[in-house]
């Protein structure tokens, strides 16, 4: 099961975060988030992530 772990404005934002976890060696995923319109009516990107990984996620965000 994905869970979300962070969310971008656009995609470029969503890929940094994706780039970056995957650096850590998570598998991440992106997609838009139709519900929350970014920065000139194209979509909010979800940061999702493997639930077994949020643990790993949650240390590697305390270290930023």
């Amino acid at each position: 099961m994905w869970v979300q772990v962070k969310s971008a404005p656009n995609l470029m934002m969503a890929e940094m975060w994706k780039d970056f976890f995957e650096g850590e060696g998570i598998p991440t995923r992106t997609l838009p988030d139709p519900d929350k319109p970014g920065i000139g009516g194209s979509p909010s990107y979800r940061i999702l992530v493997s639930q077994e990984k949020v643990h790993v996620i949650e240390e590697v965000l305390r270290k930023l």
